[in-house]
């Protein structure tokens, strides 16, 4: 089974959702978004898997969201996605990829159900 974690080592959620998987005895792909960021085919993928749209993955209140007038409805999903990748820490933290499914670490044990 391969298992990918997206990773932001100073997040605790993060790292709490990496050592479960550790003690569960799984050796993730660990992929630090911050600095390899994910394509937009790659969030278009995620996005799918997870069942949300753009702004149900981002952090609405970093202030690159603000910043950048995210919040305006005129936005289309193409756009949010292309901020996520202009401004990854927009991107919610900490989203672990197995079996074909996604979630979202929050808290950590929700990534348990998809392995």
């Amino acid at each position: 089974m391969t298992v990918t974690i997206f990773h932001n080592p100073k997040c605790s959620k993060s790292r709490q959702t990496l050592a479960l998987l550790t003690e569960q005895g799984i050796t993730p792909t660990i992929v630090e978004y911050l600095k390899d960021v994910p394509t937009v085919a790659t969030l278009t993928g995620i996005l799918d898997l997870l069942g949300l749209e753009p702004r149900q993955l981002m952090r609405q209140k970093e202030k690159e969201y603000g910043e950048n007038d995210l919040a305006s409805e005129g936005l289309n999903r193409e756009q949010l996605i292309q901020a996520m990748v202009d401004f990854p820490r927009l991107i919610e933290r900490p989203i672990v990829l197995a079996n074909g499914k996604a979630a979202i670490g929050r808290p950590p044990e929700d990534v348990l159900k998809i392995l």
